[in-house]
């Protein structure tokens, strides 16, 4: 019997590094993919590094214009009819020999219900207040929850983390993940998300999941090691927070613009309790970002 296809597409921009370790630890599966396709939006072709993993059948593509929504998108287009499954998978993770094996394992027995299935992040970085985030006030205002994977009113995405079994959520990061590839017949990366894209993943995953079930498969696993460039500049990155957070829950009307804009007010106020108690000047600048955002956002609301 022909066993079912999976293709992976990896958007990369100046990360030789880091893309070097994450293919090698694809050549080291116990199950290779059967395509890796690397779209690149680097100054610099990172061609050699990917054509030196021959068993990986893989096409490095390149753009004059990066963001990681835009080339995941290129990336799609590139997918060979044959495949049934279609990964993403960030630049600066390390995949478990087995993780693959594992994933498709899942597949092979899953419900047509299920469109996504996220790796489990073995190595998932400590909240930041968790016991404001966990609070019962916090869930009952509606801005976050303990639960894990669940997308709030607010429009904040709780965190998944390790799972000990198939858990099912709202939403999936596109850090380490597969989908069934008939769910790209009828969507694909939003590119209003440019540049660093952040959320892109939410908006994606969370508009997929209204119409099937999304999974975290407790096997296949991976660890995510954040490369040193991307999000820029605290300044930058805290203004892209409150605009990208906006833009997500104005597309998603059972969502609330006022519960979002309260938390982030609050996300605001948690970056100012950072900027102090770490005295880290990349937390002050995030806290100057928000500032920023809200304030924008409030004017161009006003001038509708």
């Amino acid at each position: 019997m022909t066993r079912d296809k999976i293709a992976l597409v990896v958007a990369t921009r100046d990360r030789r590094r880091e893309i070097g370790r994450m293919l090698e630890s694809l050549n080291d599966q116990t199950r290779k993919p059967d395509r890796v396709i690397v779209v690149d939006g680097g100054r610099d072709s990172v061609d050699d590094v990917v054509m030196g993993f021959p068993a990986l059948n893989p096409i490095c593509l390149r753009t004059l214009k990066p963001s990681i929504a835009r080339q995941r998108n290129m990336g799609l287009s590139a997918v060979d009819e044959d495949i049934a499954y279609v990964g993403f998978l960030d630049d600066d993770v390390v995949l478990d020999p087995g993780a693959i094996e594992d994933m498709m394992a899942f597949w092979n027995k899953a419900s047509d219900r299920i469109g996504g299935a996220a790796l489990n992040m073995t190595n998932h970085p400590p909240l930041e207040w968790p016991f404001l985030k966990t609070s019962r006030l916090a869930e009952i205002l509606g801005l976050y929850s303990s639960r894990k994977g669940v997308v709030m009113r607010s429009g904040f995405q709780t965190m998944i983390g390790p799972v000990q079994v198939v858990t099912h959520s709202d939403w999936l990061p596109t850090t380490a993940v597969v989908w069934r590839k008939r769910v790209f017949e009828s969507f694909r990366f939003d590119e209003w998300f440019d540049g660093y894209s952040y959320l892109e993943d939410l908006d994606f995953s969370y508009r997929v999941g209204k119409e099937f079930s999304l999974v975290i498969v407790p096997g296949s696993r991976y660890s995510h090691f954040p490369g040193a460039c991307g999000r820029g500049n605290g300044f930058a990155f805290g203004l892209r927070e409150v605009r990208n957070r906006l833009y997500f829950v104005r597309k998603n009307p059972e969502l609330s613009v006022a519960r979002c804009v309260f938390a982030l007010w609050l996300r605001t106020l948690l970056n100012l309790g950072l900027a102090v108690r770490k005295m880290y000047a990349y937390h002050f600048q995030r806290f100057i970002g928000n500032l920023t955002g809200l304030a924008k956002a409030a004017i161009s609301r006003e001038g509708e």
